[in-house]
């Protein structure tokens, strides 16, 4: 079950001619996944600052196919399509006014805050996770 939400992109996203910044994309996106997490009970406080983990990008295929534009109603989907020993592989759809603008396939792991090594994900994270794949046959090879 894909999660979904909207962002204003704001004139300090865009270039002098009201296109948006491909930074300040990535940026919007973090606060994405930060609000997908605490929709699933794990806030990145907690997540941080209670259990010591962190969720680093490690890898992200960006596409581009039209400008945003200052103004627009940026609609983000967030999608599971997998979830490894310590990887989710997730892949986002942006859209606005009804065209889709970007998309990316985006894998983030678990880490220990305290090594800096990846870890398995937490049984209960886990759960939450795998509770939002959008196929429940979803193999992962990552480890």
């Amino acid at each position: 079950m894909a999660f979904r939400t909207t962002r204003p992109l704001r004139f300090g996203d865009c270039d002098p001619s009201g296109i948006a910044y491909f930074p300040s994309y990535l940026n919007i996106l973090v606060g994405v996944l930060e609000d997908y997490f605490a929709s699933i009970g794990f806030s990145w406080r907690k997540l941080i600052d209670d259990r010591r983990i962190g969720v680093p990008t490690v890898r992200l295929d960006l596409t581009f196919i039209k400008p945003g534009l200052q103004g627009d109603d940026l609609e983000f989907v967030l999608a599971v399509h997998g979830v490894g020993r310590s990887s989710l592989d997730l892949e986002h759809q942006v859209s606005a006014n009804g065209h889709v603008l970007w998309t990316a396939k985006h894998r983030v792991v678990a880490t220990s805050l305290d090594t800096h090594r990846s870890i398995e994900w937490p049984d209960d994270l886990r759960a939450a996770l795998t509770s939002h794949l959008e196929t429940t046959d979803a193999h992962h090879p990552a480890t």
